[in-house]
């Protein structure tokens, strides 16, 4: 009776997990980009860019652990 909630309620956070690190990597890549192309980054943008790096690195890996994979 409990385990088949327990089951579910994984798989709804495993859905909620991937969207996050969809949305983080997305800002990773844009804070990345414009770091890139600017002459002269200001410290304020690289560590945005270093922080947007960091949350998606830690969700990367907190996904990994719990063995989360993507359904096409």
């Amino acid at each position: 009776m409990f385990f088949r909630k327990k089951g579910w309620l994984r798989k709804e956070f495993d859905e909620k997990l991937l969207q996050q690190l969809n949305g983080l990597k997305a800002e990773w890549n844009n804070q990345k980009s414009l770091v890139e192309k600017s002459f002269d980054p200001s410290p304020e943008a690289i560590s945005q860019a270093k922080l947007a790096e960091a949350k998606y690195f830690f969700l990367f890996k907190e996904a990994k652990k719990r063995n989360v994979k993507v359904r096409m």
